[in-house]
């Protein structure tokens, strides 16, 4: 039997670009707010020692509200795709267009080992700048984005020709590739370029000569 239509266009199927774990959640903010408060309460006892409890009071306050801003902010940060628009959540909800990003570059930002292979995209206006991580390595092993989210997102950035999408479009289908063939994570292109960033620094852009030279050399 068959349906007439609605005249109603269809909703594009959300998909999440993070890993949600609960438990992960709590157990990384309880962490991180122990850590706030041992280091602002350091400063604020050595400061108390020198201009008096008041003073003391206020360097603590000083060092632990910017850091427990930060530290609630990136706790929040949901990153979504939908049909080729990212949909970010921290406060508020921005959309951007990923056909219509004037930049796109790769980053990758070492943190005691972990090393993270993340999409840094800008449409070019303020608040218009979404971080996508692709996967997140540490030793030999880490996660990485589900096969339909890696598919979804290269299709998406295939469509944008202002920002070169079609190299970063490739990347991820090589990483498809990789894993159809049982690769191991070593093999896979986004480990690959994770391990070949420098070590010693926090985060790091590599340029889009940088990125096609690699993309070049895969099969």
């Amino acid at each position: 039997m068959m349906t007439e239509p609605t005249g109603i266009p269809e909703t594009p199927e959300r998909l999440p670009l993070f890993h949600d774990d609960p438990k992960l959640r709590r157990k990384r903010g309880c962490s991180s707010v122990a850590g706030v408060v041992i280091f602002a309460a350091a400063f604020g006892g050595i400061a108390g020692l020198i201009g008096g409890e008041v003073a003391g009071l206020v360097v603590a306050g000083v060092i632990a509200l910017p850091l427990l801003y930060v530290m609630f902010y990136n706790l929040r940060r949901r990153v979504w795709l939908e049909g080729d628009t990212l949909i970010v959540r921290t406060w508020g909800v921005r959309r951007i267009e990923l056909t219509a990003a004037e930049r796109i570059d790769l980053v990758i930002s070492d943190v005691r080992g972990t090393r993270t292979v993340s999409l840094l995209v800008n449409a070019g206006k303020r608040r218009k700048v979404a971080k996508v991580d692709l996967a997140v390595y540490s030793g030999a092993g880490g996660r990485e984005l589900g096969i339909l989210q890696l598919r979804k997102l290269a299709n998406a950035l295939l469509n944008n020709t202002d920002a070169n999408g079609l190299v970063f479009s490739e990347l991820l289908v090589a990483q498809l590739k990789s894993e159809a063939r049982g690769d191991a994570a070593a093999e896979r292109p986004l480990y690959r370029l994770a391990s070949a960033a420098p070590a010693g620094k926090y985060i790091q852009r590599f340029t889009m000569e940088a990125v096609s030279r690699f993309v070049a050399t895969l099969d």
